[in-house]
């Protein structure tokens, strides 16, 4: 059986991506912050389609504790019968919504810990337990691509996330691991507390679909990306957003 690891995978994007890489026959491991009740949600719904799924606590802000998460992770596995895991997706994350001339420090970091320092040293951490011909999976966002005011700090560090993504390929290529991104439009979620119905509204108006996406547009995505069929698919960035400004 192949292992997933999905930061953020208690709702949202993260959620769906857990459900639809269950559905495939891989064990799941979500990691939870501040929401350990959509964590232990998403492992029971995964274990009542017959898949098996655990939660872990992870702050991807805290570098000097994922020495103990990559502990834990590693008894997950020996428990499932593997010493490795196949697939790690670095999703978790939050907006935040101020103009570049209001922008804290405080702020700057938050962000920057968790959308892209974070990724980097998680994947440092558990790269030895990443089987050869493993995956990882970086979930970006659409700001790359357009500007949205208020917005930078956010962009900017997924924007270090889709380069980072090409240099994981590059470097991890020589054990089969591949990298890749997803880079979400607009979604229904609760990212920066969700999108009012104006908003929405706005949003599917200037997408060629006519509507926002939800959270299962992006993780069947995700989880098709492990399966055989795109097993050539290597360092790219995939944009996710029904033709969002175009």
């Amino acid at each position: 059986m192949r292992i997933a690891v999905i930061t953020g995978g208690s709702r949202g994007i993260g959620r769906s991506a857990a459900l639809q890489i269950a559905r495939r026959g891989v064990g799941v491991v979500v990691t939870f912050n501040s929401h350990p009740t959509g964590a232990e949600s998403v492992v029971r719904d995964i274990e009542a389609e017959g898949g098996r799924a655990t939660a872990l606590k992870l702050d991807v802000r805290d570098v000097g504790s994922f020495a103990a998460f990559r502990d834990a992770l590693s008894a997950v596995a020996r428990g499932w019968g593997r010493d490795t895991f196949d697939i790690l997706v670095h999703n978790a994350g939050y907006g935040l919504y101020n103009p570049i001339e209001t922008v804290t420090e405080a702020e700057f970091d938050g962000l920057f810990g968790v959308h892209l320092k974070g990724p980097f040293f998680l994947t440092q951490t558990l790269l030895p337990l990443i089987a050869a011909g493993g995956h990882i999976i970086n979930v970006t966002s659409v700001t790359t691509r357009v500007a949205t005011a208020g917005v930078a700090p956010y962009a900017a560090f997924k924007s270090g996330l889709e380069t980072l993504t090409r240099y994981m390929a590059k470097e991890f290529g020589s054990r089969g691991i591949r990298a890749n991104a997803v880079s979400p439009g607009p979604i229904r979620t609760d990212l920066a507390g969700g999108l009012s119905p104006d908003f929405e509204a706005l949003l599917a108006s200037q997408t060629a679909l006519g509507r926002i996406g939800e959270p299962d547009d992006v993780g069947r995505v995700i989880a098709s990306l492990l399966s055989e069929d795109q097993r050539w698919v290597n360092a790219q960035c995939i944009e996710l957003s029904g033709g969002y400004i175009i």
